[in-house]
């Protein structure tokens, strides 16, 4: 996902807090897709901590207006030019083990090790940074990804600015977001923040369940302190 290997004390610096929300009661979902898959030659390198060679990713995410299962390609050695016009959000709601949510029911578990290895270690790592009142080093089972889609009406774009979804409290990660309605809907309740991380501002695009299934997972990594 994150093309870039970001520092982050230096993001922490350039992140913006810009919202507010909360949200309702809700469970986990059952046992899904998890996890980044290569396909077309690509490799992971665990010292840069990107994927390498052709090809690219895909992973799981949710159509943010029905919340619905979608996959998302990242090409490998694409330079994204972002700007007002040509961006989108991408949201991604980070679960404590405290939530009761089955890390292996999220778009990329943390546990029992990351199998999001571009991009899980970093917002795992900003999450604690963030919120070490709800996000602890090795209690954080996961993370989604929701996205627009415009065949749904969402707000769609093929360059994607992180937005990272955070619970305010422990109590309230028992909330499994995935549609954008929710997160509008529990504004004033104040039971998540909002980080949009600029910096880490990368290229997708939606691709076929049946790509997802032809890919070759990548390898997990497990994360210091975890």
């Amino acid at each position: 996902m994150f093309r870039r290997l970001l520092c982050l004390s230096v993001l922490g610096g350039l992140v913006t807090a810009f919202g507010v929300f909360a949200g309702a009661a809700g469970g986990s979902a059952a046992t899904g897709p998890s996890g980044q898959v290569m396909y077309g030659g690509a490799t992971f390198d665990p010292v840069s901590g990107h994927f390498v060679g052709g090809g690219g990713t895909i992973e799981p995410a949710y159509d943010d207006a029905t919340g619905n299962l979608i996959y998302l390609q990242t090409p490998n050695n694409v330079t994204v030019h972002p700007n007002d016009h040509n961006t989108a959000p991408i949201y991604l709601p980070m679960y404590p083990t405290s939530s009761g949510i089955d890390p292996a029911s999220l778009n990329c578990a943390h546990l029992p090790a990351d199998n999001c290895p571009d991009h899980g270690p970093l917002v795992a790592g900003l999450a604690i940074q963030f919120m070490p009142n709800v996000y602890h080093a090795g209690a954080i089972a996961g993370h989604d990804h929701l996205v627009g889609i415009a065949s749904s009406g969402g707000d769609f774009n093929v360059i994607w600015v992180p937005v990272l979804v955070l619970f305010t409290q422990p109590q309230y990660a028992t909330e499994h977001i995935t549609t954008l309605k929710q997160i509008n809907a529990d504004v004033a309740a104040g039971r998540v923040m909002l980080f949009k991380l600029p910096p880490a501002t990368f290229h997708c695009s939606a691709v076929s369940a049946a790509s997802y299934a032809r890919g070759t997972p990548a390898p997990a990594v497990t994360v210091p302190g975890t």
